[in-house]
C-alpha cells in the first residue's frame, strides 16, 4: 500500500511539541533550499542541528556528519537529499529514537516510508516541512 502522509491534526501536533529538529543534507550556501527552511524554523523557535558531513557549522550551529554523531535527543529528522539515499536515513532515524521521518519536497522512498514506520516514526514525505509549519499555522514562539 502506497504512502499517505499524515492529516492536518497529526502534522500540527507533531510540530506543536517538537523542539528539535535535525537537518539532513543543510548547507551553509545561503543559495540552497535547505539554508532558507533551517533559517525558518530557527526563527520561529526550533533546535536545529544540521547534518552533512561535508560542513561544519550552518547558521550558528555545530553541524555532524550523521545523524548517529548526534548528542542529543532529536524529534525530527528533515531531509534534503535525493530520494534512493532516504533508506539508510530512515534507519539512522531509528537508531536515533527519531519521532518522525520529514522528506521534503521533491523527496519520496517507499522503501524509507516502510522501514520508518515499521518502527513507529510519523513518516511525511515530497512536503516542505516550512510550507506546512505556515500552512498549519503552527504557534511556535520560543526555544524550548
Amino acid at each position: 500500500m502506497p504512502h499517505t502522509n499524515p492529516a492536518d491534526a497529526e502534522l500540527k501536533e507533531l510540530l506543536t511539541t517538537a523542539t528539535t529538529i535535525a537537518v539532513v543534507g543543510a548547507s551553509s550556501n545561503p543559495d540552497k533550499t535547505s539554508y532558507g527552511i533551517i533559517q525558518k524554523l530557527q526563527s520561529v523557535g526550533y533546535r536545529v542541528i544540521p547534518v552533512n558531513p561535508r560542513e561544519t557549522d550552518v547558521l550558528g550551529e555545530r553541524a555532524y556528519p550523521s545523524l548517529l554523531d548526534i548528542d542529543q535527543p532529536v524529534d525530527i529528522v528533515d531531509v534534503f537529499r535525493r530520494s534512493e539515499d532516504t533508506p539508510s536515513i530512515a534507519d539512522e532515524a531509528v537508531q536515533i529514537g527519531a519521532k518522525a521521518l520529514w522528506l521534503q519536497s521533491g523527496v519520496s522512498n517507499e522503501d524509507a516510508a516502510v522501514r520508518a514506520r515499521a518502527a513507529g516514526l510519523i513518516v511525511v514525505m515530497d512536503t516542505c516541512i516550512g510550507a506546512t509549519h505556515a500552512g498549519l499555522g503552527v504557534a511556535r514562539t520560543s526555544k524550548s
